[in-house]
């Protein structure tokens, strides 16, 4: 089975940018939606940004216009570019494929801290 791993979380001040990946160690050429999620301490895990076979993606409005989802087919790698971060940010992050409504992964999650 497919297994999914992110990285590239960290501290980070606001106003700064990281970027999180989530290698597959098998491949998503197939899969019909890639997302990122999130879940701040005390809060329920949110939907950040999704990727689908379409060709389109879906942010969430919190995000909308500061971070940027993307895909590697070759590489087997989602991104996830976060600009402009702000305190509201810190959270784990969570990777996910899709197949359809029976089968879907996830990843461990990488934590992000947004902080002075």
């Amino acid at each position: 089975q497919v297994q999914l791993v992110e990285s590239g979380g960290g501290d980070v001040q606001p106003g700064g940018s990281l970027r999180l990946s989530c290698a597959a160690s098998g491949s998503l050429f197939s899969a019909r939606a890639l997302s990122w999620y999130r879940q701040a301490p005390g809060k329920e895990r949110e939907h950040v940004a999704s990727w689908f076979a379409v060709d389109n993606t879906d942010y969430a409005e919190p995000v909308k216009g500061r971070f940027t989802i993307s895909r590697d087919i070759a590489k087997n790698t989602v991104y996830l570019q976060m600009d402009s971060l702000k305190p509201e940010d810190t959270a784990v992050y969570y990777c996910n494929a899709r197949w359809d409504r029976y089968n879907e992964i996830w990843g461990q999650g990488t934590q992000v801290t947004v902080s002075a």
